[in-house]
């Protein structure tokens, strides 16, 4: 059964949004974002990764309504048969790929179960949706930059295939509902993220080095550090994902993230120089198989206006100071 968290009754004319996911890293800015544009937000999360922490500052708000659910049960269906929804933003799944192991198939249920509901919900309502898939499905690619029409590098059976394959096949899916019933959908790849708020526990790259810096630990590389991403803030991207909601095409597919291509050596020196870090860095085994190159063409998103605006020595700073780590060069 669902759990409601600040239950309440509200009649209010004005648009009303859903956002599987609400308790991760980005639903939780976006929640934030779509309440201060005067929207009535229902959020869905399971707290598989999200975190209880991110959504306690939106309970006292009369426009927001959160239901501990998990979207691959069909009392997801059942809960909001009755709300009627006009925008969905479809971000649930369990994310980052040391979780892969643990979690991979929590991902491709999400991905697959979880997103038929979420179209089946968007079909009711005439809803609008944007999906949040990833960079992960172009796999190891061979180009750079991976534009939507890339088709990817991937292995099925591969390490990562469990998320890899799982956005794969939601994307299939999405796209099949669009052809089939002409649900109102738009997919959104979504590169590397960060700012503040991200989970003390998240295992990717940023969050890992300010807790290293936080134990005074040496900040691990895995590899030689020649493999690059490419790093958006979270203003951005929340931005972004609002403007392909106004403006995007029926069906279209997105890339959204940062064009400029970083090693994650670079990253690591940058992150040591602004927090001052005496601690090192040290280099280890990747512990899963890596990709190489990660680096969006935006040509499609900036037609829609979309443009970067927090350069990373910028986020990277405002990131490191909330995350309390004292002496940022340019935040003391």
């Amino acid at each position: 059964m669902a759990t409601r968290i600040g239950s309440r009754t509200l009649k209010l004319k004005t648009k009303i949004a859903l956002v599987t996911g609400a308790a991760g890293f980005i639903g939780s800015q976006l929640v934030r974002a779509l309440l201060k544009r005067g929207f009535v937000v229902y959020g869905v999360d399971n707290f598989i990764t999200g975190r209880r922490e991110n959504i306690a500052p939106f309970l006292a708000n009369p426009k927001f309504n959160f239901f501990e659910l998990d979207i691959v049960n069909p009392d997801f269906l059942e809960t909001f048969s009755k709300i009627p929804v006009g925008e969905i933003y479809h971000l649930a799944c369990p994310t980052g790929v040391p979780n892969i192991a643990r979690l991979g198939e929590e991902m491709m249920l999400a991905s697959a179960i979880g997103t038929r509901h979420v179209l089946e919900l968007a079909r009711r309502h005439n809803a609008r949706i944007i999906f949040t898939s990833s960079s992960e499905i172009y796999g190891e690619a061979v180009v750079t930059p991976q534009d939507e029409d890339y088709a990817g590098n991937v292995n099925p059976i591969g390490p990562r295939s469990a998320y890899e394959e799982g956005k794969r096949f939601a994307e299939s899916l999405i796209t099949a509902h669009v052809r089939k019933y002409g649900v109102d959908a738009d997919i959104v790849r979504l590169f590397n993220v960060y700012g503040p708020g991200m989970s003390p526990d998240d295992q990717r790259v940023i969050p890992r080095f300010l807790k290293s810096i936080e134990r005074g630990e040496p900040l691990t590389i895995y590899g030689d550090g020649a493999q690059t991403r490419t790093f958006c803030y979270i203003d951005d991207l929340i931005q972004g994902l609002e403007l392909v909601m106004a403006k995007g095409s029926q069906g279209k597919v997105y890339n959204l993230g940062s064009g400029r291509e970083v090693k994650i050596r670079d990253l690591a020196e940058l992150v040591v120089s602004l927090s001052r870090h005496r601690g090192g860095i040290i280099h280890q085994p990747h512990f899963i198989q890596d990709h190489l190159h990660r680096k969006p063409s935006l040509a499609k998103i900036h037609k829609l206006g979309w443009r970067e605006t927090i350069p990373l020595t910028e986020g990277l700073k405002r990131t490191i100071a909330a995350w309390g780590i004292p002496r940022v060069m340019g935040h003391e």
